[in-house]
């Protein structure tokens, strides 16, 4: 989900495991040469998502932490691509933490239906996130290096 930490924590991680760091939000705003929010209200949920999918999909990278957009669970080609080149780590926040983290959603380049609210969006993607995570990390009362750690333990498993 958005807020939960992806990219702060992929950072750290890179650093820690001596790996690239690359957020897909900007592999795919470097690939249409458009802002997500701009992709989203141009070409729609349906467009976005297959962008997504194809950039997510195309990734081919070694020695690399991929922070995702939260939707790239839609994209099944894309998550199984995902999984096979990597881990595949879902960073778990409830979702009362979460809103309260989250200010403007569209602005994040947040893809939600009409009159889908956030709490939709939590409960329709979670068992998604679940299907896929090789690793799951449940952030609750954990802090940035709390996370960082429980998700190096698991990566030792």
């Amino acid at each position: 989900m958005p807020g939960v930490g992806k990219s702060t924590v992929g950072v750290i991680l890179a650093k820690v495991l001596g790996y690239e760091f690359v957020d897909s939000d900007l592999l795919i705003q470097k690939a249409e040469k458009r802002l997500l929010r701009e992709i989203i209200a141009q070409e729609g949920q349906a467009g976005f998502l297959k962008i997504e999918n194809r950039v997510n999909a195309s990734i081919d990278m070694e020695k690399t932490v991929i922070a995702t957009g939260g939707s790239v669970v839609y994209c099944t080609e894309a998550m199984e691509h995902l999984k096979k080149i990597g881990t595949v780590v879902y960073l778990k926040l409830d979702y009362e933490i979460l809103k309260k983290r989250l200010g403007n959603l569209r602005c994040r380049g947040v893809v939600l239906r009409k009159g889908q609210t956030l709490k939709d969006l939590y409960d329709e993607r979670t068992p998604l996130y679940e299907k896929y995570a090789d690793i799951v990390v449940d952030e609750k009362n954990l802090n940035i290096e709390e996370t960082l750690q429980k998700i190096l333990e698991n990566l030792e498993k």
